[in-house]
């Protein structure tokens, strides 16, 4: 799986690089990892803005401007989270395009209605951009977070490509 996520980190810098835009991310249950995969290419300063770890709710709403009442509507892993989110991290870091991530790794956390390995998946780009993708993965929470990264940057990628 690293190797994987290393050549399409490499994929997405090249992409970016070449069109002169730039990415930053809003991250929850990843951790960080998202960025940590696009920063393992050399010359990556180049594209990545930056990223914030909101990995609490009270990160979300400070950092990324995400709304109590959606939190309070909706949860922390939802659509609108991570819509917020991920336009958060795009007015943060004035970025082209911003990557938000939020979701239950587990293995605990879990409840029927959003069961472990749900997952939403934000973008954001400065053109009024604007799509969140649900995923419900099934591994441990390792293979999760990395799933879960590896669908934002496919995600960055199929962007890139329109």
């Amino acid at each position: 799986m690293a190797g994987d996520l290393l050549a399409l980190s490499q994929r997405v810098g090249a992409a970016l690089m070449e069109r002169g835009l730039t990415v930053c991310a809003a991250e929850s249950c990843t951790g960080g990892l998202a960025l940590s995969t696009l920063t393992d290419c050399a010359g990556s300063s180049a594209y990545v803005a930056g990223g914030v770890v909101s990995y609490s709710n009270e990160a979300k709403m400070r950092l990324l401007g995400v709304s109590e009442e959606t939190l309070v509507a909706h949860g922390a892993v939802s659509e609108a989270t991570a819509a917020e989110m991920a336009s958060g991290a795009l007015a943060l870091f004035g970025a082209d395009y911003a990557l938000s991530v939020t979701g239950i790794a587990g293995p605990g956390g879990g409840s029927p209605e959003k069961p472990v390995g749900l997952t939403y998946i934000g973008m954001a780009g400065s053109k009024g951009l604007l799509r969140v993708a649900r995923h419900v993965w099934d591994r441990d929470r390792i293979g999760n977070k990395a799933a879960s990264v590896e669908a934002a940057l496919e995600m960055l990628i199929e962007a890139l490509a329109d």
